[in-house]
């Protein structure tokens, strides 16, 4: 009987068989997979598109901004722009702040003639690169949705509804849109549309003038139709129109300066609204526009929503919360009532505004430096807190997170300047209040009052003069008079110093509360600083001989409240010593300490 052993004969391979191995590799098949994918990416990310506006435009170095999600196609996307355009292309990531904001910083840093921004965006607009926009295209059920729509809005098909949609599902949106209205009867829907281009004029104006076919403004060609232009058309103002476009019917359209384009999703076949034609109430918010009838009310709407919960929708249910809001859930193919989270939401925000009413501190969070008129609504807000003789700070510290804003704890309130989409913060997590500027102007300003109107888009604060490559939204006469008190300043500041030296009543502590001053107005400002000139010893005191509040500092304040103030010199205030022999030995025994051991053994 033998004693052998079954199993491996050799238990130390050293991998050759590996290495040797001959793989049956089929390169058809893989040749397959790699051109559907190839074919896949080309229409997702809309190369044929955007290297149609790279080529009409001229664009040398492009820069590509892609969310975290969507940079494993990165490589590829670049790779098939390159190819077809002969362009170099950078590919941007992790941006400073949003995902959703286009970061001009970034692409100036490569000196980039245009952006490609990828996924989903808040459009805010940009004061100076081209930008184009692809928003992917994530997957509809549109018969699904269109049943959803159905069975909210069956028993009314004349009722007034505006369609809105996360960019994602751009895409679909005729479809759906032809569905409703052909299949279904619905005869009162008003479709919103979003831009595809922003300030494509801003780098033909200043980098290629001669490749304009429309500079004169009896030349029409490039707008009927004719050979004059392929494609898209380029008029001197920097838009591209369809072939046919009325926009550039009148010769004089050519000739007017504009810095941006409104391109619409899937423009070459549109489905015309008919509730849209004839109209003169144009809006636009967080850059989306629809119109309106001319005597209609937004009020009389109903808003019917294709996304997921996002920062788009609570901005939509915020700003338009006289309206009922229906969502559908493309991922979960469900349907639902949003309106009833609004007043709770609102009331959380009310809540905010007294708290930054409070605030005698208050920083000025950026949270962009992107979108067009940032700067001008900084100083805007600067002016508005200076003004009410309250202290401001700004602040630059990319996203925001709880341990940042937790070193600065002498700071009472924070409004954050960013936009639409990353406006609204939880501060339930933050040790300070995090308000938005709508907000803070309403704590301040006198002019404006919390009607439940809501306003996420700062820009719509400023006045018309001062936006920048956005459509011009029509402001009320509070907006007006809330611009003139702060261009007032200092001398609103004069006028109301006795009225504002009164304490207020606090709706968050139920208590009256004393305001503290830590500015004045320019002329104590002149003659303290001439004063100052000349002596150094001498306590500046205003006409009521109290210390001039001028003098004052908020950090200094803060810091004297303190218990702990970290490691203080105290130079000439601490007695000088000789110096004595130290220590000696090892921790276990010192020298010193002789004895002290065997007197511890002995206790025991």
């Amino acid at each position: 009987m033998s004693n052998s052993l079954s199993g491996p004969s050799n238990f130390a391979d050293d991998g050759s068989a590996v290495i040797a191995r001959q793989l049956d590799v089929h390169h058809s098949r893989l040749a397959s997979e790699a051109q559907n994918k190839i074919k896949e990416c080309s229409d997702i990310y809309e190369i044929e598109r955007t290297v149609g506006v790279i080529a009409d435009r001229g664009y040398k170095r492009i820069a590509l901004q892609f969310p975290d999600d969507l940079l494993p196609d990165s490589g590829l996307v670049a790779q098939l722009i390159r190819d077809q355009t002969n362009s170099a292309v950078f590919i941007l990531a992790d941006t400073s702040y949003g995902s959703c904001c286009v970061d001009e910083v970034a692409a100036q840093h490569i000196s980039a003639d245009a952006i490609i921004h990828y996924g989903r965006s808040c459009q805010s607009p940009t004061s100076r690169l081209p930008v184009i926009y692809v928003f992917g295209k994530q997957p509809v059920d549109v018969s699904d949705c269109a049943t959803a729509f159905d069975g909210f809005f069956s028993k009314d098909k004349s009722q007034k509804v505006i369609l809105m949609y996360d960019v994602i599902y751009a895409h679909c949106i005729d479809r759906l849109l032809g569905t409703l209205k052909t299949d279904m009867d619905y005869t009162n829907i008003i479709k919103s549309r979003v831009e595809t281009e922003s300030n494509l004029g801003y780098v033909l104006s200043s980098q290629d003038p001669s490749s304009n076919c429309c500079q004169k403004k009896e030349s029409t060609s490039c707008c009927s139709g004719n050979s004059g232009c392929n494609k898209a058309t380029r008029c001197q103002n920097g838009s591209a129109h369809t072939n046919g476009s009325s926009s550039c019917s009148d010769p004089g359209a050519c000739s007017k300066s504009t810095s941006t384009s409104s391109l619409t999703q899937n423009a070459s076949a549109p489905i015309e609204d008919e509730a849209t034609k004839n109209s003169n109430s144009k809006r636009r918010k967080f850059g989306r526009t629809y119109d309106l009838p001319e005597d209609a009310k937004i009020e009389d709407y109903t808003i019917f929503y294709v996304g997921d919960e996002s920062p788009t929708l609570s901005n939509i249910m915020m700003t338009h919360s006289q309206c009922e809001v229906y969502s559908y859930n493309p991922e979960k193919k469900e349907g639902r009532l949003e309106s009833a989270q609004v007043n709770r939401a609102l009331m959380r925000r009310y809540f905010l505004v007294q708290k930054a009413k409070d605030a005698d501190v208050i920083g000025i969070a950026v949270g962009t430096l992107g979108v067009a008129s940032y700067m001008t609504m900084i100083q805007h807000l600067k002016a508005l807190i200076e003004s009410k003789g309250k202290k401001a700070y700004t602040f630059v510290m990319g996203k925001l997170n709880v341990a940042k804003m937790a070193n600065f704890m002498e700071i009472d309130c924070f409004v954050y300047v960013a936009c639409p989409e990353n406006s609204l913060i939880d501060s339930k997590e933050f040790y300070r209040p995090i308000v938005t500027p709508y907000e803070l102007e309403i704590a301040l300003s006198k002019s404006r009052e919390w009607t439940g109107e809501y306003v996420t888009d700062f820009q719509q604060l400023l006045p018309d003069e001062d936006k920048i490559g956005v459509d011009k939204v029509k402001i009320s006469q509070h907006q007006l008079d809330a611009a003139s008190d702060v261009e007032e300043g200092a001398s609103d500041y004069e006028a109301d110093s006795d009225e504002d030296e009164k304490p207020h009543f606090s709706l968050v502590t139920g208590t009256f509360k004393q305001s503290k001053k830590f500015t004045t107005n320019k002329e104590d400002s002149k003659e303290l600083s001439e004063l100052l000139e000349g002596t150094k010893d001498l306590t500046v005191r205003d006409k009521n001989t109290s210390v001039a509040t001028l003098m004052s500092s908020a950090a200094g304040e803060y810091l004297n409240s303190r218990q702990f103030r970290g490691l203080e010199v105290k130079l000439g205030e601490t007695p000088v010593e000789l110096a004595t022999e130290g220590r000696a030995g090892i921790a276990r025994g010192y020298n010193s300490e002789a004895g002290y051991i065997d007197r511890e053994k002995e206790k025991y």
